[in-house]
C-alpha cells in the first residue's frame, strides 16, 4: 500500500531547493572577480562574425548538458560556437578545434580526467582555455588560461551528492560571459530578430514593415489636409478596401493629422456641414506613429498605452509609407 503523500512537507522542501540556490547565487555575486572581464576580452576579441576563431564549449555530466544549452546562448547573441564532448574530442572530434578558437571548459571538480586529456591537446594547438570550476588550485583551473572561480558550494540534493546548485552557480557565471560579450558586441534587437525568426519569440521580434497590411501608393490614400472631408472620404473609397484612418500630409508630404473613423462620427455629430471643410480643421494633430524598421511589439506597446486601433508608420523625414491596423497585430499573432 502506498504511504500517505505529505504535500505541504513537499512543498516545502521545494521551497528549500529554491532557497539553497538562490542563496548561493548570492554568494556567487561577491566571489566574481576580474576573471570575468578578461574572459569576455578573449571570447571578443577571437571569435565574431568577422575573425575565423570559434568559442568552443565542453563539459562531462550535467556540466556537458549546461554546456550545451550556454554554447546555444553564445550562438544565438553573436558569437559563432559549438559544444564538443570531451571523449568525442579524444577519439577525433579534436579536429572541431582550431588554431585561434577559444575553449571554455566547465567542470565544477575541475578534476575530470577526459577533460584534462582534452586541454592538454588543445594547449599544443594555440587554443586559449577559459575554466569555470570550483577551484584555480584544481587541476583544470591551473592549466587553464584563466578560470573563474565558483567557490566551495553546497549542493540542494539531500545526499549533497547530484549536481544542482553547482550546476546553478556554473550557468549564472556562464550567463555573464554571454551578456558581457553580447554587450560589447553591441548586438541590437535587429541582430536578435534575425537569428530567432521562428515561434513567439520571433513573432515579438517582426519589424513594422513586415506585418503592415496598408500601404501608401498601394492601398492606403494619403490626402491633403486642406482637402475638404467630402473629397478626401471620395478618394479613399475609390482605392478598395479602407483602413480604419485618413492619413493627412501637409505640402511637403510630412504627416500633419490623423482622422479615425469614430473621429469623423463625432465630427459630423457635432457639425452638420463637417464634410465641406478642409481636414486641417478636424484632424488630429501630431498623432502618434512610428517608424517600418521598428519592432511589431514596440508599435503593439503604443497602441495598448493610447488606446488606439490605428497607427501611422513614417519614414525617418516624417513622410507616411503605411498603417498598422489592430488586426495585422492579430493575424500576425502579435497580439491574440
Amino acid at each position: 500500500m502506498n504511504a500517505v503523500v505529505d504535500t505541504q512537507q513537499l512543498l516545502i522542501d521545494a521551497r528549500q531547493v529554491v532557497r539553497s540556490e538562490a542563496d548561493a547565487l548570492l554568494q556567487l555575486v561577491d566571489r566574481l572577480d576580474d576573471a570575468v572581464p578578461k574572459a569576455i576580452e578573449l571570447i571578443l576579441t577571437h571569435t565574431g562574425p568577422e575573425l575565423p576563431g570559434l568559442l568552443v564549449v565542453t563539459g562531462i555530466g550535467k556540466s556537458g548538458l549546461a554546456g550545451q544549452r550556454i554554447s546555444a546562448s553564445f550562438a544565438s547573441t553573436g558569437t559563432p560556437s559549438h559544444f564538443l564532448h570531451p571523449v568525442e574530442a579524444l577519439h577525433g572530434d579534436l579536429g572541431r578545434v582550431r588554431r585561434g578558437d577559444v575553449m571554455l571548459i566547465l567542470s565544477y571538480g575541475g578534476e575530470t580526467e577526459e577533460l584534462l586529456r582534452l586541454m592538454d591537446s588543445v594547449k599544443r594547438s594555440a587554443v586559449s582555455t577559459i575554466a569555470i570550476t570550483s577551484s584555480r588550485t584544481s587541476s583544470i583551473g591551473r592549466l587553464a588560461d584563466m578560470t573563474i572561480e565558483l567557490g566551495a558550494i553546497e549542493e540542494a540534493c539531500p545526499l549533497r551528492l547530484a549536481p544542482t546548485t553547482s550546476v546553478a552557480c556554473m550557468n549564472a557565471a556562464a550567463d555573464a560571459l554571454v551578456l558581457g560579450v553580447m554587450a560589447r558586441r553591441n548586438f541590437s534587437a535587429a541582430d536578435f530578430a534575425a537569428f530567432h525568426p521562428a515561434g513567439s519569440l520571433g513573432r515579438k521580434l517582426m519589424r513594422v514593415s513586415d506585418i503592415m497590411s496598408f500601404r501608401a501608393g498601394e492601398n492606403l490614400v494619403v490626402v491633403d489636409e486642406n482637402q475638404t472631408l467630402r473629397q478626401a472620404l471620395a478618394t479613399e473609397h475609390s482605392a478598395g478596401r479602407r483602413a480604419g484612418a485618413l492619413m493627412i500630409v501637409n505640402g511637403q508630404g510630412q504627416l500633419s493629422g490623423i482622422l479615425t473613423d469614430a473621429d469623423i462620427r463625432r465630427r459630423i455629430a457635432e457639425h452638420e456641414t463637417v464634410l465641406n471643410v478642409p481636414l486641417v480643421t478636424i484632424m488630429t494633430r501630431r498623432p502618434k506613429c512610428i517608424e517600418p524598421d521598428r519592432l511589431a511589439s514596440e508599435a503593439l506597446e503604443l497602441m495598448n498605452r493610447y488606446r488606439i486601433d490605428e497607427l501611422p508608420v513614417v519614414d525617418r523625414s516624417g513622410k507616411p509609407v503605411g498603417m498598422i491596423d489592430v488586426q495585422d497585430l492579430v493575424s500576425s499573432r502579435i497580439v491574440d
